[in-house]
């Protein structure tokens, strides 16, 4: 059976394919550097269009009027642009009343694009962009630390990470976040209380890291004006050991990107981590798909042992029997307090 993929990874190549969900406009180019927060393009949901007729206007010929013209398909103009003007003793001057973008010129006439960009497509981690989707978005590579999350706000930003929790069953508390975790993207613990994400918006933190987040605070999470990424459940766990690791040993390194993008197996969407490390060469990419097999380790992701980690240590050829009646193909899992769990795999994600 296949086995869906969360990654832990100290070092790795990460290629995201970052694409805005309607035809628009690339502003960055082919091989340029780009930060986790820094807008790669721009699109309207709506087209609004204005058309200056220069022949009426100035009541002259169509081809009169586009020698005159002094703009250019793709030309960004501004309100108060001059389009054109005659040459008599009073010259008319024709001017852009709404700033936008030239789309259309002939015919004596100029079109302009005046549609608002109400939506940004932001790279969602720091990199080169390695290739360009004409109208839609780019591909983005980094080499560097990935640790992947169950959960996110959908914001996204970058900074200097500081490690707050000790320990991976640290408890984030409002005391702890003072002034001097200004800007800095937080590894912290547990968060069991509103306050605490309160606090955070309060000194302007670039974003949060948690190992859990309590249920009832998902609906305060998601309005929080920074990124909030859970790495391993929604209640109270621990951080996952591996995870710790990867993220306290790079404590004070900058440039750590937070895309707290929304969890979904059908978009191959989830929150993550990317933290820049120097390298000569390009490491593997990871996987995203395996095949469930014994010694792997892995996280269970529904009830009653949600963001549980253990080790897959067998996988019974015959359905098996759980205890609410359901026959399901499963797989026995011990857990890291020795317990023994069965499992259906479908439950089950493989921590690579």
């Amino acid at each position: 059976m296949l086995a869906p993929v969360i990654h832990q990874l100290a070092l790795t190549t990460i290629v995201r394919k970052r694409l805005m969900p309607v035809d628009g406009e690339v502003i960055v180019k082919l091989n340029q550097k780009v930060s986790a927060s820094d807008v790669i393009g721009e699109a309207s949901f709506s087209q609004s269009h204005h058309l200056i007729d220069v022949a009426r206007m100035l009541n002259i010929k169509a081809n009169q009027a586009d020698k005159m013209i002094a703009l250019k398909v793709g030309e960004k103009v501004e309100e108060g642009t001059v389009v054109a003007s005659d040459k008599g003793l009073i010259p008319r001057k024709i001017k852009v009343q709404h700033s936008g973008r030239v789309v259309a010129v002939g015919g004596g006439q100029v079109l302009i694009d005046i549609s608002k960009r109400d939506y940004q497509l932001k790279a969602g981690i720091s990199g080169e962009v390695i290739e360009i989707i004409p109208k839609r978005g780019a591909v983005i590579q980094e080499v560097g630390a990935l640790v992947q999350g169950v959960w996110g706000n959908g914001k996204i930003a970058r900074g200097r990470l500081h490690v707050l929790a000790e320990q991976t069953n640290a408890i984030l508390t409002p005391s702890q976040l003072d002034i001097s975790l200004r800007s800095l993207v937080i590894l912290a613990g547990y968060c069991q209380d509103a306050e605490s994400l309160k606090a955070a918006a309060d000194i302007t933190v670039r974003g949060l890291i948690l190992s859990s987040l309590h249920p009832s605070l998902i609906g305060l999470a998601r309005k929080m004006p920074y990124p909030i990424i859970v790495t391993d459940a929604l209640g109270k766990q621990p951080m996952s050991p591996t995870a710790y690791k990867i993220l306290s040993t790079n404590n004070q390194r900058d440039n750590v990107s937070l895309n707290a993008d929304f969890f979904s197996r059908h978009k191959g969407t989830r929150p993550e981590i990317v933290i820049p490390l120097p390298q000569n060469s390009l490491p593997p990419e990871p996987i995203e798909i395996d095949q469930f097999k014994a010694g792997q380790t892995v996280r269970i992701v529904r009830a009653p042992a949600t963001g549980a980690v253990g080790t897959l240590i067998d996988l019974p050829a015959k359905q098996q029997i759980l205890p609410n009646g359901l026959r399901v193909t499963a797989g026995e899992v011990k857990l890291e307090n020795g317990e023994l769990l069965m499992v259906p795999l479908v439950n089950l994600e493989v921590l690579g």
